[in-house]
């Protein structure tokens, strides 16, 4: 998945990019932090498999099935830390798609709403555990169908090519 972003959000960057280059640039840098974080991150689903497979040999096997528990809890408090920053990628490129003229303004307010549940959900994991039990996976599903518009969109009808053309040379529509 984290390989498969980088294309990713290079394609996303040159699809926005003609509505406004530093917000486009804004959202693929947050896109680019938040995958690191979550690539990172899997460093922490590493430990519970040197903790329990004979590796720590000093700690006593209850030590290291503590150990482990911990690891795979942080991993999804990582988790939960990476997708602020794609919140906020979200955020930023529902703006752009709604003031773009080649994607359905409706795909941008979308957008918008998954990034803002992404943001809540994130926030509400690290600073009220218990409430983001209780949110849990229902703050997650208008970015499910956010997320799931956008990319239904763009594989089967696309962007408009002439008004993307137009918005990246204006002089094509004098």
């Amino acid at each position: 998945m984290h390989v498969l972003d980088v294309p990713l959000i290079v394609i996303l960057y040159l699809l926005l990019r003609p509505v406004s280059p530093g917000l486009a640039l804004l959202s693929a840098v947050f896109n680019v932090v938040q995958t690191a974080v979550l690539a990172a991150n899997k460093l922490t689903l590493l430990a519970p498999v040197f903790l329990l497979d004979g590796s720590a040999t000093a700690l006593p096997a209850e030590v290291s099935q503590g150990l482990a528990y911990v690891a795979i809890k942080a991993h999804g408090y990582g988790f939960g830390i990476g997708l602020v920053f794609f919140g906020f990628a979200c955020l930023v490129r529902g703006y752009l798609i709604m003031h773009c003229d080649y994607l359905p303004r409706t795909l941008g307010y979308l957008l918008l709403a998954a990034g803002a549940c992404y943001l809540m959900n994130s926030f509400a994991l690290l600073l009220s555990p218990g409430l983001a039990s209780a949110l849990f996976p229902l703050i997650l599903l208008p970015a499910f169908v956010g997320e799931l518009s956008l990319a239904l969109w763009l594989a089967f009808k696309g962007v408009d090519a002439g008004l993307f053309q137009r918005t990246v040379d204006p002089a094509l529509s004098r």
